[in-house]
This record gives structure tokens, sequence and C-alpha cells, in this order.
């Protein structure tokens, strides 16, 4: 890295707020065993837990715990690193904190011990990201993904393409270098076939990126329709729990109601919304006005309609409103008023569902299209948690190779649209980042980490 390292001692409670058995207080900068020699009496043998007291300016104990020291470069950050654990309480914690900061520390910024390891080659930049992933994730599916990110299996992929890509790029450099040499450098080198195994391989991972990023962020699902269709009998379906009052007069809800579920480790946002009608009541309109809301930032509609009158002039009034280039799902709820079986069939304004919410049947082919509209597909043993800054850079990536494929007759801009290729990859990995993209990203971690 061409940052220098940091030489100043940052200290930080790493521990979630509240009370719990353990806290733990981190240190990392240049040199801690003066701050070990003021805090333990003593310096700890490298990677060896001491037990003993912690001790304040005037040689009292503030808690007696663990101590492990990390002598740098063998720790997170790659610098001196001193972990102390002692008793959850949040009151001992911030005397310990305290103590490090009279000491000569400073209070770490968020993320700032990842961001050492980053800066000091310890982890790169989709493995730092991978350790907020790992804490932030949802569904064990997410967890077990972000762990595959940070152990390094993204970062060597996206690796894998760029050493071809720099090998294409180093035969298309000699070529320039030598116009008149009578042998063909590209076609004896099959720069061709090169670069079509690149572009399917780079799509192979853009494909498991994409599924990663569906495992981190979710799937926001709008349930909307008119009144008294039974939207919030069927969230409380999909949930299986009675999270939205139920009842059989129009009108009864009248906000959003958000709620988290899992299908095959995939979260999916379900939003329960207000019957959608005209209305005089001034409740019920601000209601049905955050229905519009939350479906405009929608990844999914789901139009629920009664079975039993079919398509209405009113949800066709809906269905008009409701913005192009959304995901939808027709639903005919209330099968079992309507006696009609479950059934599921490709319908001129796409798929179209019968179920019934009180009885459950047919609810499993809604999970199953939410599936199929999510993109999900396997069981994510091969998956990447990326981010949406990965797959932005990857498709970047993927369109500066496609326009290589038609420049190879004119070899500058054939060399230009690979390195371009090469500089979105290699920001996935943080080779080639801005400052600012760095501080943006390490300020969404917790403080600690």
């Amino acid at each position: 890295m061409a940052n220098p390292k940091p030489l100043d001692t940052i200290a930080a409670i790493a521990t979630a707020p509240g009370r719990g058995g353990i806290g733990v207080v981190r240190l990392s900068g240049a040199d801690l065993k003066p701050y070990a020699q003021q805090l333990l009496g003593r310096v700890p043998a490298p990677r060896r837990a001491l037990h003993g007291p912690f001790l304040g300016a005037d040689g009292v104990a503030i808690d007696d715990g663990i101590a492990l020291f990390f002598p740098a470069p063998h720790s997170y950050t790659g610098e001196d690193v001193l972990e102390l654990q002692g008793h959850g309480g949040p009151v001992v914690l911030q005397l310990l904190l305290g103590r490090c900061l009279e000491l000569g520390a400073r209070l770490a910024e968020p993320g700032e011990f990842t961001r050492r390891a980053f800066l000091n080659d310890k982890l790169d930049l989709a493995q730092a990201e991978a350790v907020a992933d790992l804490i932030e994730a949802a569904t064990a599916t997410a967890a077990r993904c972000a762990m595959r990110s940070l152990s390094g299996e993204f970062s060597r992929a996206v690796h894998g393409i760029v050493e071809r890509l720099i090998q294409l790029r180093m035969l298309v450099e000699a070529t320039l270098d030598f116009p008149d040499e009578e042998i063909d450098f590209l076609e004896a080198a099959h720069a061709r076939e090169r670069l079509e195994v690149l572009c399917r391989d780079l799509e192979a991972v853009r494909g498991r990126a994409r599924q990663g990023s569906l495992l981190r962020s979710g799937l926001n699902v709008v349930l909307a329709g008119q009144p008294n269709v039974g939207k919030s009998s069927l969230l409380n379906r999909l949930t299986g729990e009675d999270r939205a009052i139920v009842t059989a007069i129009a009108g009864t809800t009248r906000d959003a109601l958000r709620e988290t579920i899992q299908i095959e480790g995939i979260p999916l946002h379900i939003i329960d919304t207000a019957g959608l009608r005209e209305t005089e009541d001034e409740v019920e309109r601000i209601g049905i006005s955050r229905t519009w809301k939350e479906i405009e930032s929608a990844d999914v509609i789901v139009h629920l309609l009664d079975a039993r009158d079919g398509f209405t002039q009113g949800d066709a009034a809906i269905e008009a409103r409701l913005p192009p280039g959304v995901e939808r799902l027709t639903v005919l709820n209330k099968a079992d008023l309507a006696g009609l079986p479950a059934a599921r069939e490709q319908g001129p304004a796409g798929m179209r569902l019968t179920l019934s919410a009180k009885t459950g049947e047919g609810v499993d082919l809604l999970r199953q299209e939410l599936l199929r509209v999510a993109g999900w597909h396997g069981t994510g043993e091969d998956v990447f948690l990326a981010r949406e800054r990965h797959l932005q850079a990857l498709a970047r990536a993927a369109d500066h190779l496609g326009q290589a494929r038609g420049q190879m007759q004119v070899l500058e801009l054939f060399a230009e649209e690979l390195r371009l290729a090469q500089e979105a990859l290699a920001a996935i990995t943080g080779e080639f980042s801005a400052d600012d993209l760095l501080g943006e990203i390490f300020s969404r971690f917790c403080i600690g980490k």
C-alpha cells in the first residue's frame, strides 16, 4: 500500500453496548509496551493470556480480567494490539477506556481497526468489508457467505481474472511495440480465445456476486391491493405469527407494517400496506399515501385481489398506477371462499397465483415465485456476500471486456479497454481505491472493529 502506517494509538470498547459477562477494550498502535506496563504492571508474553488487575493512575485496580498482547506484525491490524478482557458492565468498561485515553490513546473512529488492517496489508478491501457483513449477517446462509469472502475466496476469484487479464495486456503491448513483426502475436497467442474465456469467467463471478448481494440486502416485497383482500392475513401466514390486525372492517390497516422472513436463507422484507381506495377519512388517506411511497421503492409488488370478485375496475386503477419496470405478482386470495384450487399460471401481465392466506393452501407457490423473482438458485454454498459497489465494478469490467471484443483490429483501443477492465476489478480489492471511497466504507463499521 502507498499509505503510510498510522503511528498514533487508538482505543475502543470492542464489545456491544449493554451489560454482559465479558467486555473487551482494544488498543492498537506502533508500540503498546508502555501502555501494558501502566495498565498491567508488566508486558504480557506474546499471544499468551495474562490474568490480573487492570490498574488505574493511582495503582488501584479498575477491574480484574485477562490481557492478550499481539506484537506487530502478527496481529489483526498489523500493529501492536492489546486486548483487555474484563467484566461486561458499561461503567467499568468506560473507566478502563478512560484510563487508556489518559495514557495517550485516542478514541478509535468507526471501522478504524479494520481500516488499519487494510492499510497494513493484513486484509484487502473486499475482505475488510466482509468483516462488517459477517457482523451484520441476518441469516445463517449470509453469515457463511460472508465468512467465505472474509477468507479471501471472492478476492482470489477476482485476482485470478486480473492475472490473466494482465497476461493478455502484455501480449497486446508487445504487439504495439513491434508492429512490423512478421508473426502476428495476438493470433499466435490465441488472444481472442483468451478474451472469451475471461468474459465467461467474469460472468460466472458476477452471478455468484449477484446471489451474494441478494443474501446481504434481501428483497423488499410490498403487499398492495384494495381493502379487505387479505394483505394482513397473508403477512401473518408468511411470518407464521399474528403480526397484523385482521378484521372484516375495510381500512383496518392504516400504516405500513414491516416484517422480515427467510425463504431458503434469503431475507425478504414483507411490507403490509393500507388498502388502496378513494376515502374521505383523513387518517386512512395518509396511510394510502404512505402505501404508494412504499410501492415506489419496492423490489417486488404482490398485487392482491379477492378471488371471488376477480379483476375489478378498482384493481385496474391500481394496476395502472404501479411503477413500470418493477417485478409484480398478481395473487388471487381467498381461494377457499371462491371454491378454487391453488394454482400458478403465466398471464399476459405476468405470473398469476391463486391461494388462500387463511388456510395456507398455495402459499408455498408464492414463496417459490418470490425466490424466482429474486433470481435465487442453489444453496448459497458457492456464493460471495457482495456489495453494490462490487456489482458495479464487475459490471464495468464486463462492459470494458465487451467493448474490447469489437476493438481487436484497433490495438490501441483494445489495449485501453483491457486496462479499464483491470482498473475496475482492482477497485474491488482496494488495489485502486480513492481515499473518499475508503472513508465511506469504513465509516459504516461499528466502533471497536
